[in-house]
């Protein structure tokens, strides 16, 4: 008798725990698209050029750019195009006051390499071309 009554109340404690989920979930799909807080999206934009379109191996260059749309000391990275992804290279810096960047950058990988800027972790500037021989 006292198995039984263990399974009704388990049964029942199931069942109370799916119907307040399933009462959350309803509460939370109720909401009005008029009660919800919109906020525009944060357009950054970052102009980017390159001191040169092609170097030698573990040659330095610079990239240099102004960063839009963005408080001043926000934190820049430099990505460089690996196959299909895009991986964050050693070489980034917080922007002055005039949101203006300027980086030192060196390349060992020879051939075509597509670089960008990143900031606050989206893509900010338009792909640059550098060639490495």
């Amino acid at each position: 008798m006292k198995q039984r009554s263990r399974t009704w109340a388990t049964g029942f404690t199931t069942a109370a725990v799916l119907a307040g989920s399933v009462g959350a979930a309803m509460a939370v799909s109720s909401v009005s698209p008029a009660d919800r807080q919109v906020t525009a999206p944060v357009t950054a934009k970052a102009s980017a050029s390159t001191t040169t379109k092609s170097v030698r191996a573990w040659q330095q260059f610079r990239v240099r750019g102004v960063v839009k749309g963005m408080r001043p000391g926000t934190r820049v990275t430099l990505q460089q195009k690996q196959g299909k992804a895009w991986v964050s290279l050693p070489a980034s810096m917080n922007t002055t006051r005039k949101s203006t960047y300027n980086l030192r950058v060196v390349l060992g990988l020879k051939g075509h390499n597509k670089l960008r800027i990143v900031a606050g972790g989206r893509p900010v500037s338009p792909v640059m071309d550098v060639w490495v021989r």
